[in-house]
């Protein structure tokens, strides 16, 4: 808005001038409409239907002495209703006392005119409160673009992060020819549980919307160790021996070790990973104390980890390999619930009960599709063939 009363665009500013004599209205609509567009109302309840209509007021000039709805009423009413209450409004008025004047301020106007009015003050008065609320308007929508700028950035970051995570995941699925959308599934799988427990005492205070979100961003780095198991163990269609499952057990010290060296090649700390790290790690430990790597027991396994143990177990249990049909998910859920304080934490196992008819939705809606991994396997098998003749 320039010194004419001009907005930026080339439009004139709209004042709302409200007083219920007419003589007043007609003062000030004259002295103000060369340079403004002027409404005008004779009553409170009138001022707050203009005030709500298009053209909307740039600024209000608001007689506090009025029959009925005075200006204090209007101004309550219009700094209660989310449309009208920026609107900057100046009181006009002949209660021209200091207490009257810190009366009216300390209720929200932005400035005080008393009359009798002298036609430069009242110029002056409003083009000072127009170019301020100019500069408002212009902070407000600079932070909103700034906001949408920053927002926009931190879901490009967001998308490039998660990109990055399903492709080192991917690098792993390759190695396999058998697991398809496993990594989807056991992503959702651990979400499932993760908000089962999430009022549960023992897990409320890890399982906040935050470590949520975060521990499904993870889940797919579960099994990325298995990207340092050689081929002839890893695509072995028989059960191995045990020096091999020695060797394959190393996929969770590997998985482990390659997030340590993403951790400390990252600029500062990355949150997921750490979760990530624990997931990789501790997903084969069991509630009894015989798994591995490390043979941790009950709450010493960590929250992630005890929640893709049953994840990942589920999944392998429904899901068909060469060596194996898949199992129904009956068969699977009794399973899982007699390992109930051997293999699985108690208080999962019950989360992954009340949750059954969820882990069938995942599992439907993604289902491995059979042509795709009959033709992943192929390519699988050609690979190593092709190693053996190298």
């Amino acid at each position: 808005m320039n010194s004419n009363g001009l907005l930026a665009t080339g439009e004139k500013a709209t004042l709302l001038i409200v007083d219920d004599t007419p003589e007043n209205l007609a003062v000030l609509g004259e002295l103000l409409q060369p340079e403004y567009r002027v409404r005008v109302a004779n009553s409170g309840r009138g001022a707050l239907r203009i005030a709500l209509s298009d053209p909307k007021p740039d600024l209000i000039l608001l007689d506090v002495m009025m029959p009925d709805m005075d200006g204090y009423a209007v101004l309550a009413c219009l700094r209660a209703d989310q449309r009208t209450s920026d609107i900057p409004v100046i009181f006009v008025t002949a209660l021209d006392t200091a207490v009257d004047e810190h009366d009216g301020l300390e209720r929200g106007a932005v400035d005080y005119i008393s009359k009798p009015l002298r036609p430069l003050i009242v110029l002056a008065r409003v083009r000072t409160q127009l170019e301020l609320k100019r500069a408002r308007d212009w902070l407000r929508d600079q932070n909103a673009f700034l906001e949408a700028e920053v927002a926009r950035r931190m879901a490009e970051n967001q998308l490039v992060q998660d990109i990055s995570i399903h492709a080192l995941a991917r690098l792993a699925e390759t190695r396999d020819p058998e697991t398809g959308n496993h990594l989807r599934r056991t992503q959702e799988y651990v979400r499932i549980l993760a908000m089962g427990l999430r009022d549960h005492p023992g897990y409320a205070a890890f399982l906040s919307d935050r470590n949520i979100q975060l521990l499904a961003k993870s889940a797919p780095l579960h099994d990325i160790g298995k990207v340092g198991i050689p081929d002839h163990i890893l695509l072995k269609p028989g059960k191995l021996d045990a020096d091999e499952w020695a060797i394959m057990q190393t996929h969770a010290m590997i998985g482990r070790e390659a997030i340590e060296h993403a951790e400390r090649d990252a600029e500062q700390p990355v949150e997921f990973l750490a979760l990530a790290k624990e997931i990789a790690h501790y997903h084969h430990e069991r509630w009894d104390g015989s798994g591995y790597p490390e043979g941790l027991a009950g709450d010493a396994i960590p929250i992630p980890a005890r929640l893709m143990a049953l994840a990942d177990v589920f999944d392998a249990l429904i899901t068909r390999r060469v060596y194996k049909a898949a199992m129904p998910p009956d068969q699977a859920r009794a399973i899982i619930a007699a390992e109930s304080g051997r293999h699985f934490d108690p208080n999962v196992v019950e989360a992954f009960l009340a949750s059954f008819d969820k882990f069938l939705a995942v599992a439907e809606r993604y289902g491995d599709d059979e042509k795709t991994l009959l033709a992943k396997r192929d390519r699988v098998e050609g690979r190593v063939r092709s190693r053996a003749g190298a």
